[in-house]
């Protein structure tokens, strides 16, 4: 059986993104990252890019196209609604090139929206997105009086998608979220997960994050502090910027990295 395109995920360190390239190099394919972190640049190191060690300006390894990997600055926010905008011209354009679209990575959110499509949240204007992040820094207690009726996300990325929706609508994002969903990639591509034991996984996760820190991963944390940038994108770029501040030890660094990661 032929397919027209794929998704392959699975949990840190479990070999997704060699097991993509390898199916890329036979079927003709195309990655697309469905990546979270590894679509932020300057971090490719600590988020175990494809390109950690690659020039990411020629954009493909042997011979294979890559895209969405490194494409935003990490003083930027990518919603949800824009990466399947962003993921559905690279699915179009790699067909175009008679190319099999391969998605890979462990971002949920992005592979739920892939497969299954997103609620019709109109975009919130570029005022009240910079209005939702400035009343979460300056007074959570009144963001969540705003948003009192409803579901209040912990995580601050997503309380400040609730605020802007309510800001640009007058209505919770639940309302939206309940809405029939549209944009899901069509056919639904294969779905392929490889999942390792955890036997498996957490020597290579220990592995992988010693070789990150003796590669370039404390530069892309000194880079991420000198120029006052979120840390919190990547498990990694917290623990080594604290380590950098003199908060933790080198020790302290990895071992509460790979604690973080399992």
């Amino acid at each position: 059986m032929k397919y027209t395109s794929f998704i392959i995920t699975g949990p840190t360190a479990s070999g997704k993104s060699d097991f993509a390239h390898q199916l890329a190099l036979r079927v003709n394919g195309t990655i697309i990252n469905c990546d979270s972190v590894q679509i932020y640049r300057g971090i490719e190191t600590i988020s175990a890019s494809p390109f950690c060690d690659k020039d990411i300006k020629d954009s493909q390894i042997e011979g294979i196209p890559y895209k969405l990997f490194s494409i935003l600055p990490l003083s930027e926010q990518l919603s949800v609604a824009d990466y399947l905008d962003l993921a559905h011209k690279e699915y179009i354009q790699a067909i175009k090139n008679n190319r099999i679209p391969i998605f890979v990575g462990g971002s949920g959110y992005y592979i739920n929206v892939l497969i299954n499509g997103i609620s019709p949240i109109p975009e919130p204007s570029p005022e009240n997105r910079i209005k939702a992040r400035t009343l979460i820094k300056q007074d959570i207690e009144s963001v969540k009086k705003i948003l009192s009726n409803t579901d209040i996300p912990t995580d601050p990325q997503r309380l400040s998608r609730a605020l802007e929706v309510f800001l640009e609508t007058g209505k919770p994002l639940t309302y939206w979220q309940s809405k029939e969903r549209i944009g899901a990639i069509s056919p639904t591509p294969y779905k392929i997960l490889i999942n390792p034991d955890k036997e498996v996984l957490l020597p290579r996760i220990s592995s992988r994050v010693e070789q990150m820190f003796s590669g370039n991963a404390l530069k892309e944390a000194k880079y991420i502090l000198d120029n006052n940038l979120n840390e919190s994108r990547a498990i990694g770029a917290t623990q080594l910027c604290n380590m950098l501040r003199g908060e933790i030890t080198k020790e302290e660094a990895i071992d509460n990295w790979v604690i973080k990661t399992n």
